[in-house]
C-alpha cells in the first residue's frame, strides 16, 4: 500500500483547518457597503473604497438599550452581525446581545458558521447544548451566574433559560462576522414551503392532527 508523503498530509491538515472558519482577511479594512456600483466583493459582502471609510464604520450603538421581551419567549436576541454593523466585514468575529424576562427562553438553536462564547452580566442562566450522534447526543448543561462564561460549540444546538425571579442579561461573542442562525422549532415547524406532514409524523412519531396543529402556529422569532 502506497502512503502519502507527511508534506501532503501536513498541507491537507492545513487548509482543514484554514477552511473551517472566516477566512483571513488580506487587507486591513473591509467595511461592507449595499453600493455595488464602488463596492469590491470579499466574503460575501461588498467592501468600501478603505479610502472612504470613516470611525463610525467601526463602532456599533445597538447594544446599548435593552431588547423588548414582552414576547411569548419572554427574550430578545440583539445582533451585531455584519447586517447590522458593517465594520465587522472580513474579521470573523461578531457579538449579540440577549435580554431575559423572568422564565424567559432563547430557544434551542444552532449558528451553522460559528462558536459562541456567553458571559452573563445579571441573573442566573440554565443553558446547554447537545452534541452530535458522534457523542449520542450528549447534553452538556450548567447554571451560570453573573460574571460566568459558557462556549457552545459552533454548529450545535443549544439553548438559554432565565430560571430566576428577576430580569437576566447575557452578552455573546461568535467566531463569525455572519454566524448564521436556525431555531429549531421555526425551521421545522414554520418553514416556507411547509414541510410534508408525512415526513414530521414519521421523524417524530406524532399523530398528523398534532403536526397540523404545530404547523399552523405563529412561531415567534426574538431576533
Amino acid at each position: 500500500m502506497k502512503f502519502l508523503p507527511i508534506s501532503l498530509l501536513i498541507l491537507a491538515l492545513a487548509t482543514a483547518g484554514a477552511l473551517a472558519y472566516d477566512p483571513s482577511p488580506l487587507q486591513d479594512i473591509c467595511v461592507a457597503t449595499n453600493d455595488l456600483e464602488s463596492g469590491v466583493f470579499v466574503n460575501g459582502k461588498f467592501c468600501k473604497d478603505p479610502k472612504q471609510a470613516t470611525a463610525d464604520d467601526f463602532v456599533f450603538m445597538g447594544l446599548r438599550n435593552p431588547g423588548n421581551t414582552s414576547s411569548p419567549l419572554g427574550s430578545k436576541v440583539t445582533q451585531a452581525f455584519v447586517q447590522q454593523f458593517p465594520g465587522l466585514n472580513t474579521l470573523g468575529i461578531s457579538m449579540a446581545r440577549i435580554d431575559f424576562a423572568p422564565g424567559g427562553l432563547n430557544p434551542p438553536h444552532t449558528h451553522p458558521r460559528g462558536t459562541e462564547l456567553l458571559v452573563v452580566v445579571e441573573g442566573t442562566l440554565l443553558v446547554g447544548f447537545v452534541t452530535s450522534d458522534q457523542l449520542n447526543n450528549t447534553l452538556f448543561t450548567k447554571v451560570l451566574y453573573k460574571g460566568d462564561v459558557f462556549v457552545f460549540p459552533i454548529g450545535l444546538i443549544h439553548f438559554q433559560l432565565n430560571i430566576g425571579n428577576t430580569y437576566a442579561l447575557a452578552f455573546s461573542g461568535l467566531s463569525s462576522q455572519n454566524p448564521g442562525l436556525i431555531t429549531i422549532a421555526n425551521a421545522v415547524f414554520g418553514a416556507k414551503a411547509p414541510i410534508s406532514a408525512d415526513v414530521l409524523t414519521k421523524a417524530f412519531q406524532l399523530d398528523k392532527k398534532v403536526v397540523d396543529h404545530l404547523e399552523a402556529q405563529f412561531w415567534y422569532d426574538n431576533n
